[in-house]
Formats: structure tokens, sequence, C-alpha cells
């Protein structure tokens, strides 16, 4: 469990920068330029992930249950991460309504994720990765759309047909992530 916690430090803490020290961020950017600064976030990012993974693996090894979850919550869960696919595909789709309205499309999609997965999973090890990813996830959106409001940030109106391959590409990647590889992954068939 400790090396799960160590990843998720890592991991989430390297994304919180901006939430809780804007001024550090910004100043080190300052000093050392874009590139270099993206290149250890990228660094600390995929160590944190690396070790977030290995950490999960091991809790998954000797889990503690916390409750047994009805098989049907499995259901709930991958029709609940269906729209968070949707939302996270908007966010990467310039020009969609879906982000025009929403802002962190992408944000709204991990706390979906997120809580979709609580519901399903019951053991330590699966709070303690999800439970940390919703918590971080609601702080960054609301840190996000406080920026937005400070800044007078407008996202432009967007287009239906944005929209649309947001959610065709985003169904699609949905369904072979759940029905191939998440199993391969993960270890565990959503469907």
């Amino acid at each position: 469990m400790i090396v799960l916690i160590v990843g998720l430090v890592l991991f989430l803490g390297v994304h919180s920068v901006r939430i809780f020290a804007d001024d550090w961020r910004s100043a080190q950017i300052a000093r050392m330029g874009a590139g270099p600064w993206k290149g250890l976030y990228s660094l600390v990012s995929i160590v944190g992930f690396v070790i977030l993974v290995w950490g999960y693996g091991q809790a998954r090894l000797d889990p503690i249950v916390l409750w047994s979850p009805p098989a049907w919550t499995r259901y709930v869960t991958s029709l609940l991460v269906l729209p968070a696919f949707i939302l996270t595909v908007a966010a990467y789709i310039p020009g969609t309504r879906i982000k025009a309205k929403l802002h962190h499309p992408m944000t709204l999609g991990i706390k979906l994720w997120a809580f979709a997965h609580l519901i399903s999973n019951g053991n330590v090890g699966d709070v303690v990765l999800f439970g940390s990813i919703l918590a971080w996830a609601i702080a960054v959106y609301a840190s996000a759309r406080r920026r937005d409001r400070v800044a007078g940030t407008v996202y432009p109106p967007g287009t239906f047909g944005r929209d649309l391959r947001a959610i065709v590409v985003g169904t699609v990647a949905w369904f072979v992530f759940g029905y191939w590889l998440h199993g391969w992954l993960i270890g565990v068939r959503p469907f």
C-alpha cells in the first residue's frame, strides 16, 4: 500500500502544482524555460505513474476487503465510463460545444471515471486509488474554473459536428478499451 501511496503522491502531486503553487510553477518556467519544465514534469509524471501502477498491482495481490459490491455494479461502472471517455475525447477536439459548456471536460471525465470505479470496487487499494483521483479531480476542476473566471476565459461556441466526432471517437475508444484492452491490461473484463 505504501508503494501505491508514493506513486499517487508523485503523480497527483506534480499534477497539482498549478493548484497549490502556481506562482512557484510560473517562476520555475521563467527560470528554466518551458521545454525543460515540461520535460521534468513529464519525467516525474511517468515515474509516479509507474510506481502507482506497480503499487496498485501489489495492493491487488493481498486485498483488504471493505465491502463486496454486487455483480451488477460492474455494468453501472461500464455505462458511467462511456461518458467519461466522451468527455476526455471532447477535451482534445477543438471547437466542441461540450468544451464550450463545461470548460474542462477531461477533468470531468476523470471525476466520472474515478467515481464509477469506486462503485464496483470495494478493496482498500481501490478506495485509495480511485478515491484519491476523484478528490484530486474535484480540486483541479474547481481551481481551473476559478482561473477561468479570473482570466475571463471564454471558450469558442463549438459545433454539433465536433460534438458528434467526440461522441463517436469516445464511444469507439470506450468499446475497444472495455472489450479488449481492460482485460488484457488490468485483468478484469468489464463486459
